[in-house]
């Protein structure tokens, strides 16, 4: 049985999503991960459904978000700033 440093599982890089963090090996934002488990998905459905992640990086993810929970809303936030303005640019109702 192999051993995981979960201390590996979450990365951070300025060339791969700006530098938000991500699953390791992936291009899964801890933000994407986060987003679907405030939508009401458990970790099991959202590895699930994500397919190409496993339940230790979900998990991983998810305690990631809740040690860094205003890192990970401000980025929630921005990126729902940036749908409303592009909806209203292009004349559509939210």
């Amino acid at each position: 049985m192999q051993t995981i440093d979960i201390g590996t599982l979450i990365v951070k890089s300025p060339e791969t999503l700006g530098g938000r963090p991500r699953i390791a090996g992936t291009r899964v934002s801890v933000q994407r991960i986060t987003a679907w488990y405030k939508l009401g998905l458990n970790a099991e459905e959202i590895a699930e459904r994500m397919g190409n992640i496993n339940l230790a990086q979900v998990y991983a993810a998810l305690t990631y978000y809740h040690a860094n929970r205003q890192e990970i809303e401000e980025y929630i936030a921005a990126e729902k700033a940036d749908y409303e303005r592009l909806a209203k640019e292009m004349g559509q109702s939210i």
